[in-house]
């Protein structure tokens, strides 16, 4: 995580070294006149706090500001976009007594480091997130640590509030995580299907799956969390838009009633590591890719025929199924082969 400590007083600049030196890898930023206390590291700026913070939002993953909670508030709030998207945000008094986890406690991870920043400096860490004052676990927190990802976020609110009041949760999770984070806290029920869970008379739902749901089965507490558990192998033709592979990926996953969200990783062909519409395709979805030398390729024993195309062009028998179990290390394929324009596709469940 990038890390910007930012302090605008004298006493700030000396606090900011020290938590910069405690954290190991932040930056540190000091109103210029007060540069002389935080040491050569430090970055000067000129005055123009509002513009620093601007300039560094999209790129820093935590601030740590060390000057009033209200000054920051109004700095911050034209700049905030989600709960998924905005930084960690710790307030620190200059006094160094308090460390306050201000914004983004949970995804952005501010609740942790504003401990960090509580233990470099002897302060206290200041959480306000109400599970956590609790001493519950949360579902969202749940998903950070696991990598998982959430289809619907405005639900992390509904179903955190139903811990929190000790209403019964019906949990489908066949990777088992969630019994094992929740470890006897909080009323949760598990359940094989989800008919079973739905039928159970809880309050509330849990879903962890790559399936997407019928709507009918949808309920406004029912938060369905992603394991990040299918991999795409992808070949394509040269200058294959993104839009087109994009449209193939989505056919195909809505056909098998799996979750685009659920894609960790794209395996395809060495010779396709500067393909432009596949790597657009990735980076928009967050996606990894990982691309292998035909050899590798060849070595895997893949349902369908040889494709003579793949052989003339680049000595590999194939390009999407090899890629797709190289990329679930070993899984099974979900999907064979499948050719659409420009595009061939399969998909297989990490193992």
């Amino acid at each position: 995580m990038r890390i910007a400590i930012i302090a605008i007083t004298r006493n700030g600049a000396r606090l900011g070294s020290q938590l910069r030196e405690g954290l190991g890898t932040a930056d540190l930023h000091v109103l210029q006149k007060f540069a002389g206390q935080a040491g050569k590291v430090a970055v000067p700026f000129a005055g123009d706090l509002k513009g620093l913070v601007a300039r560094l939002w999209p790129d820093v993953k935590g601030f740590v500001f060390i000057m009033a909670a209200g000054i920051v508030v109004r700095m911050i709030a034209p700049l905030l976009e989600s709960k998924d998207k905005d930084p960690a945000v710790v307030v620190m008094d200059e006094g160094g007594r308090f460390a306050v986890s201000l914004l983004s406690g949970h995804l952005g991870g501010a609740n942790e480091l504003a401990c960090r920043c509580a233990h470099v400096t002897g302060a206290r860490e200041v959480i306000t997130t109400a599970t956590d004052a609790n001493d519950l676990p949360s579902f969202d927190l749940l998903a950070k640590e696991a990598g998982w990802a959430i289809e619907d976020l405005s639900r992390i609110k509904t179903l955190n509030a139903l811990l929190l009041e000790g209403e019964e949760i019906a949990v489908v999770d066949p990777t088992d995580r969630v019994r094992a984070y929740f470890n006897g806290k909080a009323r949760l029920t598990f359940h094989d299907t989800f008919v079973q869970a739905l039928q159970s008379g809880a309050k509330g739902f849990v879903f962890a799956t790559n399936r997407r749901l019928p709507p009918q089965s949808q309920s406004d507490a029912l938060l369905i969390l992603r394991p990040r558990n299918l991999a795409l192998g992808i070949g394509c033709n040269s200058g294959t838009p993104a839009e087109e592979i994009e449209e193939v990926v989505t056919v195909q996953l809505k056909r098998l009633f799996l979750a685009l969200k659920s894609v960790a990783v794209i395996g395809s062909a060495m010779a396709k590591r500067g393909e432009e519409g596949l790597l657009r395709f990735a980076e928009r979805h967050c996606i990894e890719l990982r691309f292998y030398e035909s050899e590798e390729l060849n070595g895997v024993a893949v349902p369908s025929p040889p494709s003579a195309h793949a052989l003339e062009a680049i000595g590999a028998v194939g390009v999407a199924e090899p890629s797709a179990v190289l990329a679930s290390n070993g899984g099974s394929l979900l999907l064979k082969k499948v050719k659409s324009g420009n595009v061939t596709l399969a998909i297989a469940e990490i193992v």
